[in-house]
């Protein structure tokens, strides 16, 4: 999409849709790789936002005239997509960190 013309002129525009994009996919295994939930999660909300950065730049794409409605629906999507799946990622993960810690409050109670 970006090395269209005349979106390929459009240096600046281009190469921030192409970091952001590229920006969701870097953050989810720097932040996997942490080992730690918390930090996974941190990561996971940059890669979301990073996401939401693509689509309002696709609006200014848009309107510049880049691209057609038809590439902005498809690609709007796909990042939508993106960001609903990371969003269920980050609820999966403060779930499963909720039940360890009221786990781990249990066993010492016990103890």
């Amino acid at each position: 999409m970006t090395k269209s013309y005349p979106f390929s002129k459009d240096l600046r525009l281009s190469g921030q849709i192409q970091a952001a994009g590229t920006s969701v996919m870097s953050n989810i295994p720097e932040g996997f790789i942490r080992r730690s939930d918390k930090e996974f999660v941190q990561f996971l909300f940059i890669a979301m936002s990073s996401s939401a950065e693509v689509q309002s730049q696709l609006y200014v794409a848009l309107d510049q005239g880049y691209i057609n409605h038809k590439q902005f629906d498809e690609i709007y999507g796909q990042a939508e997509k993106t960001a609903m799946l990371i969003s269920g990622l980050i609820k999966y993960l403060r779930t499963k960190s909720a039940k360890q810690t009221k786990s781990t409050e249990k066993t010492k109670q016990t103890e």
